[in-house]
């Protein structure tokens, strides 16, 4: 039997279905993307805490990055439920489980990428008068987000893939999808290859987007966008040259004794 004697057609007739699942997939793993995020530089900050507080970030660190994701989900959907009689939906697992994992990762990405920025750009943010928080949100942050955003966006095609693994909670994505058309059509080899090219595409389609993002804020922006960032740089730039002018005539103004 060749392959042009398998019924391709399948694939069209149950476009609906698969792109359904791909949705399902795509949506549980942007979620997971913000709350791992926001998670992951909490615990990097963590990180460079004082004891015990380093400690605890690099235990949760440690002990997740080393959890299968389907042993996550598995624990996050019936373990959960057995042991504190908390019952999430498929959906919520999902989200949880992929959540608790990818911290753990971009804890370690952000961690490295704080490292990378030069310490005299703290430096010159505590000579113009700035707070440790305004010098971190304003100075530390968007350098570290410029680094550790390539990884991101692999981090983000992980995140998609894993989904695959939610099929033994029931999660409705690409694989689960398959596995039902599978069991009515008996086509596994035309339908999981079907899966495989829409799991491709979407990694094409994400590192698309993760490079037109990377083009607007890493390198120098163009177009409309570029103007918008220049004069949301600038202004920022004006504010800090008012701050540093009014400090400076408020010095000179203030009388000496003889």
């Amino acid at each position: 039997m060749s392959i042009g004697d398998y019924d391709w057609s399948l694939i069209w007739d149950n476009r609906d279905a698969l792109l359904g699942g791909l949705w399902t997939a795509a949506a549980v793993a942007v979620i997971a993307l913000l709350i791992s995020v926001v998670c992951g530089l909490l615990l990097a900050v963590l990180r460079s805490a004082p004891k015990p507080f380093n400690w605890i970030a690099l235990v949760y660190i440690n002990i997740f990055r080393g959890v299968p994701a389907l042993v996550s989900v598995i624990w996050v959907y019936f373990g959960l439920a057995l042991l504190l009689g908390v019952r999430f939906s498929v959906f919520q697992a999902g989200v949880i489980a992929l959540s608790l994992l990818y911290s753990a990762f971009f804890a370690e990405i952000f961690r490295s990428a704080l490292e990378a920025v030069s310490p005299g750009h703290r430096e010159a943010g505590w000579a113009l008068g700035m707070k440790s928080s305004q010098i971190f949100f304003s100075v530390t942050l968007p350098q570290a987000l410029k680094i550790a955003l390539p990884n991101i966006g692999s981090m983000f095609i992980g995140m998609v893939k894993d989904t695959s693994t939610f099929t033994v909670i029931g999660l409705l994505e690409v694989v689960r999808v398959t596995q039902n058309l599978v069991a009515t059509t008996f086509q596994p080899f035309v339908l999981y290859t079907a899966a495989a090219l829409i799991y491709v595409l979407a990694a094409f389609a994400i590192d698309l987007i993760f490079r037109l993002i990377e083009g607007t804020y890493v390198r120098p922006p163009l177009g409309g966008v570029g103007r918008m960032l220049r004069r949301r740089q600038n202004k920022r730039i004006d504010t800090i040259v008012e701050r540093v002018n009014a400090g400076s005539i408020a010095t000179s103004t203030v009388p000496t004794l003889h």
